[in-house]
């Protein structure tokens, strides 16, 4: 897992299978007890790189686009 946040962090998984699941890339891989999990490939190092990251080499910590989408709840939370 590599997404920072993510209570498995940094562990490793066997893959069990890739899939589209609710129109999102998931992958399935079998927990430390062997129940069959579903993850955003978003979160793994299966993903393909986000070109914004690789070019930020770390040095920007947030996307604009992400930015902007949290501004709308936000806002909402002040209103």
């Amino acid at each position: 897992m590599t997404h920072p946040f993510h209570p498995l962090f940094q562990r490793e998984f066997e893959l069990c299978d890739y899939r589209r699941s609710w129109g999102k890339d998931c992958l399935d891989f079998q927990d430390d007890q062997g129940v069959l999990r579903t993850i955003p490939i978003r979160f793994t190092d299966a993903a393909e790189a986000d070109p914004f990251v690789c070019v930020a080499d770390e040095r920007a910590f947030f996307r604009i686009e992400d930015l902007v989408k949290l501004a709308a709840p936000i806002a909402k939370l002040r209103a």
